[in-house]
């Protein structure tokens, strides 16, 4: 079953968001960036709008579109401004930051964008990290182990659409509710929020990570290998309920 969304970089103020949720839309994918992207700057009042319509958030950190290039200096620094932004808009801990390679990459640039995304996961946590970019791209990030959450765009894809996508996009510039959008279907473990607390995360890092120190006590106490087992696969449960990494 998919689920149907937009992405835009126009801010959605109440009326627009209702539309938008109306017309049978259940996310809205915005930017986490700084002030002096304030033009397509997500802000806590608008999270709040967007949540009041009934849909879902994903954030996006894109400042310009082949910012990976610049490896993991880059990654460190967009990272440590992604968080930021997060906190600032109440995003709660154990959903997905995606990071945008918002061009036509190369296998040369494979390396770097895989340096960015480890550098910028390294400065949001308590989230996840995601990626937008192409098939290719996304296909050989997914191979490296080098984040967990995929956003495709039809770009640059050549027809091709990924088993690795939670969400994919395959129409820009589209008018929905008077506002210039982009549309998407998602797949489930997209890593949305909002500013209710509810979404895919039912439970906090935190919260999580108390439980599995218990847990973790009692795998070093179990005396057979079937209890240690159990005692992981329980652990890897309370992970998932955080969107945090299994182990």
């Amino acid at each position: 079953m998919t689920t149907r969304g937009i992405d835009c970089s126009a801010p959605l103020t109440a009326q627009t968001a209702k539309a938008i949720a109306d017309a049978g839309y259940k996310f809205a994918a915005r930017y986490l960036v700084p002030d002096s992207y304030g033009w397509k700057r997500l802000s806590l009042s608008e999270a709040q709008a967007i949540t009041a319509a009934g849909m879902q958030i994903v954030s996006v950190f894109e400042t310009s579109a082949n910012r990976p290039e610049g490896g993991a200096p880059a990654g460190q620094s967009d990272g440590a401004a992604a968080y930021k932004e997060a906190r600032s808009v109440s995003q709660p801990l154990g959903s997905t930051i995606y990071f945008a390679a918002d061009y036509d990459a190369s296998p040369s640039d494979y390396n770097a964008i895989e340096a960015y995304l480890r550098a910028a996961s390294a400065q949001i946590p308590g989230y996840q990290t995601g990626l937008y970019g192409s098939y290719a791209v996304i296909e050989e990030m997914a191979k490296r182990g080098a984040c967990r959450h995929f956003w495709q765009s039809y770009a640059w894809s050549g027809g091709k659409q990924s088993s690795r996508a939670n969400i994919y996009q395959y129409q820009n510039n589209v008018k929905v509710g008077g506002v210039a959008v982009d549309l998407n279907h998602s797949f489930g473990n997209e890593g949305w929020w909002n500013t209710s607390g509810e979404g895919d995360v039912t439970m906090t890092a935190d919260d999580a990570n108390k439980i599995i120190k218990f847990l973790s006590a009692a795998w070093f106490a179990a005396i057979n290998q079937q209890d240690k087992d159990e005692f992981n696969r329980l652990a890897n449960e309370i992970r998932k309920a955080a969107g945090l990494p299994l182990e």
